[in-house]
């Protein structure tokens, strides 16, 4: 029932928000295509395939990221912070788990709307990728789990500026290092190691393969689903501490 009542509340925040939140999730990804795209990617080729095609799956990937933490790490931070109203969610006599689970449904599912319109931004620059199960799949897990790593940022960050402070370190080198842009072969060993600790770099490549290769790669979803697991529960015991 609590996952029920969460997903609605959120139905009726985004009906309410279409047009900002539509609007919002078209800038980026079309700023990306038109400077990438357009201004670098003409003429360029990168591991084999034309780069309009090779930064579709990873703006898909970043954009999901993004969307999906954002839609539930900011509307929890304002909620704890200046509406005060989140901890009475907290307090009173409901399921954490499942109003947990709530929220990361529907921060996903923003990540996921956010997946479709850039894959019709991509039909409009002419760049058809391969969509099926699997590649949906992957861009599930990866909503989910930054949804689930915003809800548990929300949970231990007490304050606005902290929030954009951890987003700047967290989030924004994630955003550029992850092979969202470019490829990962010239990165030096260890480095290159590093960045494959991080979940973006699996979503991006595990896209990429789908779209580009037909690939699936099993380790990828794995790591993935993993990250889903341990963001959950580190989300739960979060919202645990904040009643005590």
């Amino acid at each position: 029932m609590e996952v029920i009542t969460v997903l609605w509340r959120e139905f009726i925040f985004f009906k309410r928000r279409f047009i900002k939140i539509t609007s919002s999730a078209i800038m980026s990804p079309l700023l990306y295509l038109i400077a990438f795209g357009w201004g670098l990617g003409q003429n360029v080729t990168v591991e084999g395939h034309n780069y309009m095609y090779f930064i579709i799956p990873g703006i898909i990937a970043l954009s999901t990221m993004n969307t999906s933490f954002n839609a539930v790490s900011i509307r929890i931070n304002i909620s704890k912070i200046h509406e005060k109203s989140f901890q009475y969610y907290l307090t009173s006599p409901v399921n954490i788990y499942l109003l947990t689970l709530g929220q990361i449904l529907a921060g996903g599912l923003r990540g996921m709307y956010a997946a479709a319109i850039i894959l019709m931004i991509s039909y409009l620059f002419g760049v058809y990728i391969k969509i099926n199960l699997a590649f949906i799949i992957v861009c599930l897990l990866n909503s989910l789990l930054f949804s689930a790593f915003g809800y548990f940022a929300a949970m231990v960050i007490n304050s606005h500026y902290d929030m954009n402070r951890f987003t700047t370190f967290v989030i924004v080198p994630m955003t550029f290092l992850c092979g969202t842009f470019f490829s990962l072969d010239r990165m030096p060993h260890g480095v290159k190691f590093l960045i494959n600790l991080l979940p973006l770099t699996h979503a991006s490549q595990s896209l990429r393969g789908i779209a580009l290769s037909g690939e699936l790669n099993l380790i990828s979803i794995f790591v993935l689903a993993l990250y889903l697991i341990a963001f959950y529960f580190l989300g739960v015991m979060a919202s645990f501490r904040e009643i005590e």
